[in-house]
């Protein structure tokens, strides 16, 4: 007897037969006028199903329709004469009791079981016919609990099913680092449904990974043939490209690879990278090493990546050659890396007219071990004092303030501080103004992006042995991502702060990301004085001091614009003092020159290539710049008033829905005159 059975049910459960015994009184019963099967009715006694299975997804159906989930609880056969499965009894998911733990042994997880004895069920029986078909001969749907919603029902463990395909594709991302929760949100945008709508949760992606990664535990990574893999992404995608060195041992020293997309990113936005060795691959006992940068939207951007067996100043040095065979011999104007001196070294012997830098966020990363244990309940106060003599304006005032520092925290003799001391020159904004970072060393927080997109080439799910793949799944991924992130951007409406034309002319042209960082300068700007010295020498200072200020150096002629504090020079983004001096000016739009295509609203390259497909002759880069500038013209002259923005916006309208449609050659030539 089930514990979910009712005691005026005993007679009927005992009962013998084929399926042919009395149906009790207590059973509830349905009219079959319906028809056997229908699946808009429940089920009734004397229903038939041509096997035990049609009959128990057709109550499963049911159920789920009603609020609850079933199982199947017990199947009985007819001892001695060899016909098999006769009866068969589902109950609801709460029927029974939880069963009893063990007093002793391994340590149990206090959780509350869902089972409270409720009496729901549907019981079949064989019946001997030609051909043998199973008969609805007890049901109840009476539950002494609450039955759930539709939007309760779906989570119950019963439906939630991940297919085929939706499997496929969450080991997919898994392999490429990509966590669950992003990959929860993209699988939801791609079958469009309301977040939380998936036929299976978090936790049911989580334990099919956690399934797979113990099942490929037993595999030997350091079997991987890396040269092989290669070799076989290169003959999918021409534009692969990749190098290697061997040992004397003819084993594999060191690899380096690259996508076509990368290249094509780099072109554009590798004016300041990022070379980050400090990841250990312990299945290899490979040292990692990842070049990234930052488009124009401020997004991560993938060059290149690369597995060293050593790290000195031999490997390094191949790693830098070799990374610029990778980018047709195109250096970087700043390269920030770890504190290395080997690579230091190799640098300065490879990249000669390359600024290098250290990272300021790798080194920031060790301040908690660094420092924390010293300094104790007073870290974050030493640590926002940090911050504030990092983006300091000059050298002189970022020196005395460090002496300071470290006199009031009594750490003089620590030797993380004597070393960062003794490189300050490589890492204190100070001393790094006037060089082109792409605001990759502002501040620790840029770092936010670029980790979480390096920490997915390192996620516990990256299987080595298609590591090479996995790299260029992350990249689309990337790509898809960030080019909804682009779109969104694009089509947000950017809040102007001020009534300068100036920043109504920057948030036409700028993409938001840089937008906002000079809309920042601009907002400031209003805060600063400016006083004409000479000719073309101009004093800005804010109004509350008596004194100092910056110098800028102004040629109207040339519209050129040098500030002492070289903001522009270092990140691509005008200064306030600028700003406020080409306000006094009665300017009401930036120079050209101070609106770098590098931050220009112009779409990054899109990360379509990986199969080596050219790019079609008629989006030949040439004809695309001439139409970008034609663009830029564009919102330039219509910002300057709303008459022309409104006759911009219709006019560029009524152009795209005539583009969207094909149109006659003849259709173009006229179009093209009109537009002349």
């Amino acid at each position: 007897m089930t514990p979910a059975e009712p005691a005026s049910l005993l007679e009927c459960y005992a009962s013998g037969g084929d399926g042919d015994e009395d149906e009790s009184p207590y059973e509830t019963r349905a009219s079959p006028e319906t028809g056997d099967g229908d699946p808009a009715a429940g089920p009734y006694v004397g229903q038939r199903f041509p096997t035990h299975d049609a009959a128990y997804e057709f109550y499963s159906g049911f159920a789920r329709r009603r609020g609850f989930s079933i199982r199947r609880h017990r199947t009985e056969g007819k001892d001695g004469v060899g016909r098999g499965l006769t009866r068969r009894y589902f109950v609801c998911h709460r029927a029974g009791s939880a069963p009893a733990k063990p007093l002793a042994g391994a340590a149990q997880r206090n959780r509350t079981s869902s089972r409270c004895g409720c009496p729901a069920y549907m019981r079949i029986c064989r019946v001997a016919a030609a051909p043998p078909e199973w008969r609805v001969t007890g049901f109840s749907d009476h539950h002494n609990h609450a039955l759930l919603g539709q939007d309760e029902v779906r989570l119950l463990p019963a439906y939630r099913v991940i297919c085929g395909a939706d499997r496929d594709r969450i080991l997919m991302f898994a392999r490429a680092g990509i966590s669950v929760q992003q990959m929860m949100r993209v699988m939801e945008f791609e079958k469009g449904v309301e977040p939380g709508n998936l036929p299976f949760t978090e936790k049911d992606a989580r334990n099919l990974i956690q399934s797979f990664r113990k099942a490929d535990d037993h595999e030997d990574d350091e079997s991987v043939d890396l040269l092989w893999l290669c070799r076989n992404f290169k003959e999918k995608d021409p534009s692969f490209k990749f190098e290697f060195t061997r040992d004397a041992n003819n084993c594999l020293q060191n690899i380096a690879w690259t996508y076509g997309a990368s290249i094509q990113s780099y072109e554009m936005f590798g004016d300041a990278v990022v070379f980050d060795t400090t990841h250990q691959l312990s299945a290899l006992d490979m040292t990692l090493g990842i070049w990234v940068g930052l488009n124009n939207y401020g997004m991560p951007s993938f060059f290149a990546c690369m597995f060293l067996r050593e790290v000195n100043q031999e490997s390094l040095s191949w790693a830098l050659q070799v990374f610029l065979n990778f980018m047709n011999r195109k250096a970087p104007q700043m390269i920030l890396t770890d504190q290395n001196m080997c690579l230091k070294e190799a640098i300065e012997q490879e990249l000669p007219s390359t600024k290098h830098a250290f990272c300021i966020w790798l080194i920031a990363a060790r301040f908690p071990s660094w420092f924390s244990a010293d300094l104790g309940e007073r870290y974050n106060d030493w640590n926002n004092e940090f911050n504030r003599l990092y983006n300091m304006d000059n050298t002189m005032a970022f020196d005395l303030g460090w002496n300071d520092m470290v006199n009031y925290y009594g750490l003089y003799g620590n030797r993380h501080i004597a070393s960062l001391s003794a490189s300050r020159n490589l890492w204190a904004l100070p001393y790094l103004r006037g060089h082109f970072s792409a605001g990759l060393n502002a501040s620790p927080a840029v770092s936010t992006p670029i980790n979480v997109f390096i920490q997915r080439f390192l996620s516990a799910q990256t299987r080595l042995a298609n590591f090479i793949e996995q790299v260029s799944v992350v990249i689309k991924y990337k790509d898809q991502v960030g080019e909804q992130e682009t779109m969104q951007q694009n089509l947000q409406d950017i809040s102007l702060k001020t009534t300068s034309p100036i920043e109504g002319h920057a948030a036409a042209v700028l993409t938001p990301h840089a937008f906002c960082k000079l809309q920042d300068e601009l907002v400031m700007a209003a805060h600063y004085t400016s006083f004409h010295l000479e000719e073309s020498i101009f004093l800005v200072r804010h109004h509350t001091e008596a004194a100092g200020g910056c110098s800028i150096t102004w040629n109207q002629r040339k519209e050129h614009i040098s500030c002492s504090c070289q903001l522009f020079e270092s990140s691509g983004i005008l200064c306030r003092h600028a700003l406020c001096m080409l306000s006094t000016m009665n300017y009401f739009q930036i120079p050209d020159l101070y609106l770098p295509v590098r931050w220009r609203r112009i779409q990054p390259p899109h990360h379509k290539c990986l199969n080596g497909a050219p790019l079609p002759k008629d989006v030949a880069s040439e004809r695309v710049g001439a139409l970008q500038s034609m663009v830029t013209a564009l919102v330039s002259e219509a910002a300057k008033s709303n008459e022309r923005m409104d006759l911009a916006t219709h006019e560029v309208s009524v152009l795209l829905s005539r583009i969207k449609q094909p149109v006659s050659m003849h259709g173009s030539d006229e179009n093209a005159r009109r537009l002349h």
